[in-house]
């Protein structure tokens, strides 16, 4: 039987994600915006939540175990923050997750440490490439075993903070199938290209990044000779991605309807008309239906179920739902919807970066 209560634990959890939310990301969503990055003193409060420490065994230096359904709960209060600020606080997860889901002993006690540090790490995860109708599954970068050696050859983009990472987890097909594979920064033949400017979550600073002829040892292919579930992998990231964009909307959504509450027009508020009520209902049900989805995918992923189809639905659902309601956000306010002065307009053009962003969130 479900419940729809969480516990304890949960709940102080996603209180204290709130109040970061609202008082630390929120007077300065703007600023990060427009400076094109985040705040150090901002990333630093994030990281003192200990997110992703609470994912890991209390073995390598964590005090928790991973939970999609928790990990949702607390994504949708970052959402509602900032999405920009909210994966540039996230990109270790790119990294350690994956190592945590899926390491060796060996590569998890060599790495995982290195997470539940006070300090922010400098990892990150090379994933989305630079094609049409990209594809995890059939991956251009390759990664070709030379003796106790790999040889990875192709280009990403979308990788989040590569200018600063030390560690790489670079994703490349491999006799057919796609594998993970652990790459330091110093490694030769790693090219940091120029910073990819998004039309949304511009606080996130993303890059292209090529890899020639990078080499790497054996040992580094994550998961040792069983390697990764892509499938199980994906599963994580979307419902992550999806928790997130439901956080998105219903910033979009309270504020739309604060709005029309205290905007008159011909003597009443702009609420009481019947097209702004529908479009203020639909927007509800659009998000509440999104987050039931994200919440039965999560809960039946923590109990060892097969939810690769039920995370792809609700990543499609939340993909289309996030660019609905924040666009009827801008047009409950006008005008007023599209200028500075109003959050909805940048709130669009991040519900818009959804669908392409597969692969881009993990906590």
């Amino acid at each position: 039987m479900y419940s729809f209560d969480m516990t304890s634990e949960q709940k102080m959890l996603v209180d204290t994600v709130h109040r970061y939310a609202e008082k630390v990301v929120r007077p300065i969503y703007r600023e990060a915006e427009e400076a094109k990055c985040v705040p150090q003193n901002v990333v630093r409060t994030g990281w003192e939540l200990g997110l992703l420490p609470a994912s890991i065994d209390a073995e390598y230096g964590g005090f928790g175990e991973y939970s999609a359904l928790t990990s949702a709960l607390f994504l949708e209060e970052l959402g509602w923050g900032d999405v920009g600020i909210s994966l540039h606080l996230l990109s270790p997860n790119l990294f350690a997750l994956p190592v945590s889901l899926f390491g060796t002993k060996e590569q998890q006690a060599t790495y995982l440490p290195q997470f539940c540090d006070e300090d922010f790490p400098k990892a990150t995860a090379a994933l989305i490439e630079p094609v049409y109708q990209f594809d995890p599954a059939e991956l251009s970068t390759v990664a070709e075993k030379e003796g106790s050696e790999y040889t990875i050859n192709g280009v990403k983009t979308f990788v989040p903070l590569a200018n600063e990472a030390e560690l790489f987890l670079v994703y490349a097909q491999e006799r057919g199938r796609t594998q993970a594979f652990i790459a330091p920064s110093t490694a030769p033949g790693i090219e940091i290209g120029e910073r990819v400017m998004m039309m949304g979550a511009r606080a996130l600073a993303v890059y292209t990044v090529t890899f020639k002829n990078v080499r790497i040892p054996a040992e580094n292919r994550l998961g040792g000779l069983k390697g990764i579930r892509l499938n199980r992998l994906l599963t994580v990231s979307r419902l992550c991605a999806a928790a997130l964009a439901v956080g998105q909307a219903r910033a979009a959504y309270e504020y739309a309807l604060k709005y029309a509450k205290e905007r008159e027009a011909f003597g009443e508020p702009i609420a009481h008309r019947q097209s702004i009520a529908f479009m203020l209902a639909e927007m509800a049900m659009e998000i509440e239906g999104v987050r039931l989805q994200v919440w039965e995918a999560s809960y039946r992923f923590d109990n060892r179920e097969d939810a690769t189809r039920l995370a792809a639905l609700a990543k499609i659902a939340a993909d289309k739902m996030v660019l609905h309601v924040t666009d009827n956000a801008v047009q409950i306010l006008g005008g007023h919807g599209y200028i500075r002065e109003h959050p909805v307009e940048l709130w669009l053009r991040n519900g818009r970066g959804f669908a392409a962003w597969d692969g881009l969130v993990m906590a």
